[in-house]
């Protein structure tokens, strides 16, 4: 053993500084599991002859709703994709332009993804109207989609769909949703986070998580 001390401490050496090296130089967090949001239950389903307990999550609804081109748009056309949706409305001086141009960002750094933007002042939010607004940000229709109609769909998909707004309401005269929140959809069609669309960082986060829900 002792005359192999002479060959195995050398190499115990350079085994102690590829370790050190790779600690240093291995970037850290290049990937982070996003959690899945909203409530979810467990079902009992038999699959291959034995009783199997799987997990639902909760999911964005069906919805049928008119783009800037009026056009129906429904869940189908973000069904496998990943994508972002918010609601604001175009005459709004407030955070919606903050978010807006927030939103443009996350545009612009993410061709992989769809942008679901929802008005919630349809009254004065036709397609027209939002035809005009995409303009501004040079919006290609196909991948930042702009969407109006009826209110209280619109009101029901934001609090029970998207969990954007937690009062209750059931989208009348009286009612009026105003949030700078911006939500995560997953592939499946499930909530992954929910982001400050009036706060860079929170931006920045979103446009990097966005990337970790893409390699899923």
């Amino acid at each position: 053993m002792k005359k192999l001390l002479p060959f195995l401490l050398p190499l115990a050496l350079l085994a102690a500084l590829a370790w050190l090296f790779l600690q240093t130089n291995t970037p850290k967090g290049v990937y982070k599991e996003l959690p899945i949001l909203g409530n979810h239950r467990l079902d009992t389903l038999k699959a291959n002859g034995t009783m199997q307990i799987d997990t639902i999550y909760h999911t964005i609804p069906p919805f049928s709703l008119s783009n800037q081109n009026n056009e129906i748009i429904t869940e189908a056309v973000v069904r496998g994709k990943v994508y972002v949706a918010d609601y604001f409305f175009t005459t709004c001086q407030s955070i919606c332009p903050i978010m807006t141009k927030q939103l443009d960002r996350v545009y612009k750094a993410r061709p992989e993804v769809m942008i679901l933007s929802h008005t919630v002042d349809p009254e004065t939010d036709s397609a027209a109207q939002l035809l005009n607004y995409s303009k501004k940000f040079a919006a290609d229709g196909k991948r930042w989609i702009f969407l109006t109609g009826e209110k209280p769909k619109l009101y029901e998909l934001a609090r029970k769909g998207y969990l954007l707004d937690a009062r209750e309401g059931n989208g009348g005269a009286e009612d009026f949703i105003h949030t700078q929140n911006f939500a995560l959809i997953d592939k499946k069609g499930r909530i992954r986070g929910f982001y400050d669309g009036t706060d860079s960082s929170a931006v920045n986060e979103l446009i990097t998580d966005i990337g970790f829900l893409l390699q899923e």
